[in-house]
């Protein structure tokens, strides 16, 4: 199948996920970990605007260079690192085909870093 590609996601338990993903469908990282029912919020919708789709880049796949509105919203996340994205900002494309992420770690609400 010409339109569907595998990608890895390591969840916070470290435990890998091999995926098939397609790339017909426009849809994106977040919304592929959602479709498999991964720990991925996605609370805003895909809009870069919670940083609860953050996931880390572990391949050389996608660029971690961001947008300024998502860079922005990393400015506010916790636990951000130099290959870190919004895993709604990466549209599943062929190119992407091996790709390796790992989903970031959450704060839960209520936590001691929810007070910073």
């Amino acid at each position: 199948m010409d339109n569907i590609i595998s990608i890895t996601v390591i969840d916070r338990a470290s435990k890998e996920h091999k995926l098939e993903a397609p790339t017909d469908m426009n849809m994106n990282m977040m919304e592929l970990c959602k479709s498999y029912e991964l720990p991925v919020d996605g609370t805003c919708g895909g809009m870069a605007m919670c940083a609860s789709c953050q996931m880390y880049i572990l391949t050389d796949h996608v660029s971690t260079k961001r947008s300024d509105e998502e860079q922005a919203m990393l400015d506010e996340a916790w636990y951000v690192e130099d290959n870190s994205r919004l895993g709604c900002q990466i549209n599943l494309t062929n190119d992407l085909d091996g790709l390796v992420v790992q989903v970031a770690p959450y704060v839960e609400e209520g936590s001691d870093y929810d007070d910073w």
